[in-house]
């Protein structure tokens, strides 16, 4: 009886565990976005220590934003075997504990100077966010029974909890380093996932009905990713596609190098074991909504190429081609990323809402077009650093006004898309696959990264105001086909979500019963 009424205690309409998994994850994200926002600056600053900040590493810009590509790609790709342990090993409730000690162990190994301290913490740090990312959010599903009508409200509070740990790290860390230098913003991401981890060890107690590994193995959701390879090596089709994908990854290997062959290989694995995961579902209808699934995520991986020049590209031309004095105060570099999130806070409700009364009124509400829209407006955000290009050009300078602007672009479109295809997964997906949806979805998200960093990387060979006009060009056209395709992408989801307004109205009409 205990149990049961814990798990049922609910806080502003909403579970009790739902505010546990909403803190852990701001205090995760705070650590992993205030040392976002320092990566790039550190690396470029100069290994001298010309200011309060410290010596850096002293690398080149390509090099910095190379590295950044590589590393933001990885944290999110390491969320497929993340996704995998949780599935077949630990649950996902024991695998985000145990990415949040490894998430404390890698800041705190980035406190120390030495070289190889910077490489092995961003290793753990890689490790910890892959176990920690996906689960998390697959719990938050899991806190709600199908058709219940509260888990998109869920995931719009879970991702605001996202975004305060995001304002509360650009906000603060700025100002650590430019007191106490580097190190000390890195120890700083250290000690808030350490108060991340100790909310989550005491609110276990509201989680003990989800998160938990399955361990009946007879189980129909009893998942074998041995077997769905052993099964490929007999579908030719799938076959021949993987065995080309693997010719296609040598050829890369050596034009380009073994990192992006190691890439390309890792991509192959995890397409081979989407098409058998496909051609094992047992209906039409389930093999329509996994397809649809996955073609959303080419939006994922359009709009994060997109939005994270912030931490990248944005964040270098704000620090040293955009003037940052705000009545004789030179605002720290670092805090200008706090605008998404301060956005996101500021806007999160005023969006929802608004999504919630075209669907009210039977317009077109539904997440492929949010999703799709999303991308547009994040893609006009450049067009004021298209303006912001051509002033400096003009004066040498530009002012902060498009980076405000732009940033504002750029949240409006991620509240179209990012928490709309976090329950969109959990709508989509076999149940016996959604922590390994989740990792896909989020690896699509790494890969988006990876597409930012190579983005970067070219304006030191085309500039600034190419890359930015050729991203506005090229989101809004992206955007626009999705749109098109709207109609038949619609019919292959086959009303998943016109059941769950359909839910919502007959609660509705329950509830007027019930007054009168």
């Amino acid at each position: 009886m205990k149990d049961s009424a814990i798990k049922q205690k609910e806080l502003f309409g909403q579970p009790i565990g739902l505010y546990i998994l909403f803190l852990t994850e701001m205090w995760e994200r705070f650590s992993y976005y205030g040392m976002r926002a320092l990566l790039v600056l550190y690396m470029t600053a100069s290994t001298l220590g010309e200011d309060a900040r410290g010596a850096g590493l002293g690398w080149t810009e390509k090099e910095a934003l190379a590295l950044y590509g590589w590393y933001t790609m990885l944290v999110y790709v390491a969320s497929i075997p993340g996704g995998m342990i949780a599935d077949k090993l630990l649950g996902q409730k024991k695998s985000v504990l145990l990415g949040a000690i490894i998430l404390c162990l890698g800041h705190g190994v980035l406190v120390m100077t030495d070289t190889w301290a910077f490489y092995t913490g961003l290793g753990l740090v890689i490790a910890g966010v892959g176990l920690l990312k996906p689960n998390i959010s697959s719990m938050v599903g899991g806190l709600y029974k199908e058709g219940d009508i509260r888990r998109d409200k869920g995931f719009s509070v879970f991702y605001i909890g996202i975004n305060l740990g995001s304002l509360l790290a650009t906000m603060i860390v700025g100002l650590v380093v430019a007191e106490w230098g580097w190190h000390a913003g890195f120890g700083l991401a250290g000690i808030v996932m350490v108060l991340g981890l100790i909310n989550y060890i005491y609110g276990q107690k509201y989680l003990t009905h989800v998160g938990n590994l399955n361990v009946d193995k007879e189980d129909e959701n009893e998942i074998s990713y041995g077997q769905l390879y052993g099964k490929l090596l007999k579908s030719s089709k799938q076959l021949i596609i993987t065995l080309l994908l693997i010719v296609a990854s040598a050829i890369g290997w050596f034009n380009l190098g073994w990192g992006y062959g190691l890439l390309f290989l890792t991509l192959t694995a995890i397409t081979a074991l989407l098409m058998m995961i496909y051609k094992e579902l047992e209906t039409q209808v389930f093999k329509d909504r996994f397809l649809v699934l996955l073609l959303s995520f080419i939006m994922v991986i359009i709009f994060w190429g997109a939005f994270e020049q912030a931490g990248g590209l944005m964040n270098l031309y704000t620090d040293t081609k955009t003037d940052r004095d705000l009545f004789g105060w030179k605002v720290p570099t670092v805090m200008f990323q706090s605008l998404n999130a301060g956005f996101i806070i500021l806007f999160a409700t005023a969006v929802a809402s608004f999504w919630a009364k075209r669907k009210l009124k039977s317009k077109e509400a539904s997440s492929l077009f949010k999703m799709a829209l999303g991308i547009i407006i994040m893609g006009f955000g450049f067009l004021f650093m298209v303006f912001a290009a051509m002033e400096f050009e003009k004066s040498g300078s530009s002012s902060m006004i498009w980076l405000v602007l732009a940033y504002l672009f750029h949240t409006l479109g991620e509240l179209c898309i990012s928490p709309v295809a976090l329950s969109f997964i959990t709508k989509l997906a076999p149940v016996k696959y959604a922590s390994l949806m989740m990792g896909v979805y989020f690896a699509a998200t790494g890969l988006g990264n990876k597409v930012a960093g190579i983005i970067g990387e070219s304006a030191s060979d085309f500039g600034e105001l190419t890359i930015f006009s050729g991203i506005l060009i090229f989101t809004v056209l992206i955007g626009g086909l999705f749109i098109l395709m709207l109609k038949p992408l619609k019919r292959l989801t086959h009303g998943v979500e016109e059941k769950e307004r359909d839910l919502k109205n007959e609660e509705a009409e329950g509830f007027e019963l019930a007054d009168n």
